[in-house]
């Protein structure tokens, strides 16, 4: 996996709960079946707009709420990172577990508007705005957590090590 990240930008605000990212009566349905209804009650038609390679930036307390798999719908609509002001810790955890990038980055919202281009090395901490030049340092997630995001989340953790069998 590549330390740095390149997309378009999506932005949200603060306290996105995991219930807006998957919504109450799609808990239960297939994964492909839950990236059709990803934030459909505050962003109708967002699904469709969205293109793999884009990059999710949000506000504080990113991820509050329930333990929905939030980074696998995200991962699977192709998003290729998260930056945050801030992380709740099951939507942290939920990006890690998915192996999607998260970078909390105070500050991150004031620096781009929807639609400009981020250039995002996670592991450094460094965030270009290459639309406008504009730059903002955040805090790096700890080694032992950018190894499993490495690995492609904690699944392929367990899988590599023997904790889980092959496909």
């Amino acid at each position: 996996m590549a330390r740095t990240f390149t997309g378009k930008v999506w932005k949200f605000d603060h306290d996105i709960n995991t219930d807006l990212v998957i919504p109450n009566f799609a808990v239960l349905m297939t994964l492909e079946d839950q990236l059709k209804h990803c934030f459909s009650a505050n962003r109708p038609g967002w699904v469709d707009e969205v293109q793999p390679g884009d990059v999710l930036l949000a506000g504080r307390n990113f991820g509050v709420g329930s333990a929905r798999n939030i980074g696998a719908v995200f991962h699977g609509l192709g998003i290729v990172g998260v930056v945050a002001d801030s992380f709740n810790g099951l939507g942290l955890r939920n990006c890690i577990n998915a192996g999607l990038p998260p970078l909390p980055c105070p500050g991150i919202l004031d620096v781009f508007d929807e639609g400009d281009t981020a250039e995002v090395d996670w592991v450094a901490g460094a965030v270009l705005n290459v639309t406008t030049g504009a730059t903002v340092t955040g805090a790096p997630i700890p080694k032992a957590l950018q190894d499993i995001v490495e690995a492609g989340g904690v699944e392929a953790v367990l899988r590599n090590e023997g904790y889980l069998a092959a496909r």
